[in-house]
């Protein structure tokens, strides 16, 4: 019964690393992806505060890791070696408690990222095309954002008054991202007939916000199997480690 036991709990720690495994390679190239990208709302949040940038660096560092504990786990589970089972479960506990840690703090900054992203989302349209005439890639990015959303500015569409080229041509510009004409899908500016620009009035704010509310679930599922996850590679290793190798105490002689 014992040996039985023994082989079911190696084989499911086996295929909980290989999962786990897994798991870390998703990991790191999220966090490649959101270095790289440049074409969505991520290009616009690099620009708002360092700290995702540097997230980013910690989520590849972080996947790398864990794809490390998953193979040393694998073998480990395989071979029935107690030295790689206790340096899998050491680091599933570091990693579990650096993962809570760093959500109570995005939990506790979460006013100061989000006034730092208006500021700076504020700032771009500001300075929106200003300089040389051609959109960078964060401009190019929030165009993606207001066509996707179908909203403009940040607040309303008011914001965009406030933008020097705009303001230069006598408002007789608008950006054209921002149009409700399904056909104009080009960068920059377009020139309005009449006073009254044709663009979507509700701002990129509350649209964000809506897109975070329908996700959240999604969000916190995929945080709360991660857990589990890792909470069941710790149970199963520490279970393995401290039954493997065991000394059969009834073959010493009794005196």
């Amino acid at each position: 019964m014992a040996t039985g036991c023994m082989k079911v709990t190696k084989y499911f720690l086996f295929l909980f690393n290989l999962l786990f495994f897994i798991l870390g390679a998703v990991i790191l190239g999220f966090g490649v992806w959101i270095l790289v990208d440049k074409s969505s709302f991520i290009a616009v949040l690099q620009e708002s505060s360092a700290s995702l940038k540097t997230g980013s660096y910690i989520l590849i560092s972080v996947g790398a890791v864990t794809m490390v504990m998953g193979f040393l786990g694998c073998i480990g589970a395989v071979n029935e070696i107690r030295c790689l089972l206790g340096l899998y479960f050491t680091g599933l506990l570091l990693i579990l408690i650096a993962q809570v840690a760093a959500g109570v703090l995005i939990y506790m900054q979460r006013d100061t990222l989000k006034s730092e992203l208006s500021t700076v989302i504020q700032d771009l349209i500001v300075t929106y095309n200003f300089e040389d005439g051609e959109n960078t890639s964060t401009e190019d990015a929030w165009d993606y954002i207001q066509r996707t959303l179908k909203c403009c500015g940040w607040i309303s569409s008011q914001n965009w008054t406030e933008n020097l080229v705009i303001a230069n041509s006598s408002m007789s510009k608008y950006p054209c991202s921002c149009s409700i004409d399904s056909g104009e899908k080009e960068n920059g500016f377009c020139t309005a007939g009449n006073s009254t620009w044709p663009v979507h009035t509700k701002g990129c704010m509350q649209q964000v916000q809506n897109w975070l509310q329908d996700n959240i679930g999604i969000i916190l599922g995929v945080c709360v199997g991660v857990a589990v996850i890792e909470l069941m590679g710790m149970i199963l290793s520490m279970c393995l480690c401290r039954n493997v190798h065991r000394e059969d105490y009834t073959k010493v002689p009794k005196y």
